[in-house]
């Protein structure tokens, strides 16, 4: 997080803080959520600010937990993680419950996985990736890359509906 310094309201642990203070007084301050979080204030404030070069995963964690927010959870794995980053991850600016419902209907389209299921078939049925099917696979990678994104999204918001966040 701390290679650009960022504006708190660009944060994800700021916004989600913010966002949880609706619910809860005590997160409207940093004094307030840092108590909550067991770290010091200037610690939260440096997460909040970009300034940590990395934020302990498990006050990531904690964060999410407290703040009702699972797509922190995404939102480090995506950006923070080293080995998060090469892996598809949902987007931790979660958006509506209708678009993530659509957009995980789009990738399920029937004709779709039709067409992913014989590719795959055709590919792997003689036990050989050939030089001609590289392509054909790496266009399935990039299939099930976005269901796996819009698969997430929606079970993010429906974690954050449930107010169960999951580890």
């Amino acid at each position: 997080m701390g290679r650009d310094a960022m504006k708190a309201g660009e944060n994800p642990c700021f916004r989600c803080r913010k966002e949880a203070a609706k619910y809860n007084d005590r997160l409207n301050s940093r004094e307030g959520a840092a108590e909550l979080l067991g770290v010091s204030v200037s610690s939260l404030a440096d997460y909040e600010l970009g300034i940590t070069k990395v934020i302990p995963v498990d006050k990531v964690v904690l964060m999410a937990e407290l703040y009702g927010s699972p797509e922190l959870k995404a939102w480090y794995c995506a950006e923070e993680c080293p080995i998060g980053r090469g892996f598809p991850m949902p987007s931790a600016e979660l958006s509506s419950v209708e678009r993530t419902a659509m957009q995980l209907l789009k990738q399920l389209r029937e004709s779709d996985v039709q067409d992913v299921k014989d590719t795959l078939i055709d590919i792997t049925a003689d036990g050989v990736i050939s030089e001609d099917e590289r392509a054909d696979l790496a266009r399935i990678l990039e299939y099930l890359d976005e269901l796996i994104k819009a698969a997430g999204e929606l079970r993010l918001i429906g974690e954050k509906v449930l107010g169960q966040s999951r580890s």
